[in-house]
């Protein structure tokens, strides 16, 4: 299966990534995570690795031209596979592999419309083998929607936090995910008690989007995070193993098209 995650800026992306990647990867899973947010730069400490990968732009050659240049290279096939990128774009071990599609580095660089045609590409020709699955650390927002990214995936999981702003972001999200038949479910993240729980649920709920878990604050992640150590809390990853085992059965009943593996 392959999973977008996405949801508002600060709500905590990366975090879930970090914990649903080691939940599949305890439970034999090998596992992909394609860092697909131009602006992030933290998500390899979480997932406890010693160094970024190169971005596979930097292996097409950079912003300019790339659109003319991804038919060649990596990309020149019609299937892919993880094993298929080689170091230093990708990084791992241990059943976990790292990949990077493009990072803005300074000022005036211009927008990250290239990032997103290679993101949607790559997702496209992304074959996963049995038990393989592959989480996709979105950009905040919706803006890849725009650019077809999640053609190339099976579901997209929202991460909810205690905000107006990030609810209102989710019924759009999830308009946006059925206009492309694909399904959403949400996890809700940094809930500091049974009452917020209770009232982020019902107000997602309310937009039709079906929560499958509540990650609750946990002050372990908040200093792993801090400290750029990887992201294992106690509560906190006790949950992302429930959410994953709901996930899994949700993409199981969604039809043959989505089966895991």
């Amino acid at each position: 299966m392959k999973v977008s995650v996405c949801g508002k800026g600060g709500s905590g992306k990366s975090t879930v990534v970090a914990l649903l990647s080691r939940a599949a990867r305890e439970r034999g899973f090998k596992v992909l995570v394609v860092d697909s947010d131009e602006s992030n730069s933290g998500l390899f400490m979480m997932l406890g690795l010693g160094e970024p990968p190169v971005p596979l732009m930097d292996l097409l050659g950079g912003r300019r031209g790339l659109k003319e240049r991804m038919g060649r290279e990596i990309l020149r096939e019609d299937r892919l596979t993880i094993e298929d990128v080689p170091p230093p774009y990708a990084v791992g071990g241990e059943g976990l592999t790292l990949v990077a599609i493009g990072k803005i580095h300074q000022a005036l660089e211009g927008c990250a419309c290239p990032m997103g045609a290679l993101s949607r590409e790559f997702l496209k020709k992304l074959k996963l083998r049995e038990g393989e699955v592959a989480f996709v650390d979105m950009e905040a927002g919706v803006e890849h929607f725009g650019r077809g990214v999640e053609e190339g995936i099976d579901a997209v999981l929202l991460v909810v936090e205690p905000s107006l702003e990030s609810v209102t972001l989710a019924e759009r999200v999830k308009g946006l995910a059925s206009g492309l038949g694909k399904p959403v479910w949400a996890v809700l993240n940094k809930v500091s008690s049974g009452a917020i729980e209770r009232k982020l649920k019902e107000a997602a709920e309310g937009k039709g989007i079906e929560v499958i878990g509540a990650i609750p604050h946990d002050e372990e992640v908040f200093e792993a995070s801090l400290e750029g150590r990887p992201v294992d809390g106690g509560e906190a990853a006790e949950e992302a193993r429930r959410v994953l085992e709901r996930l899994l059965e949700r993409l199981s009943d969604a039809g043959p098209r989505r089966a895991v593996g």
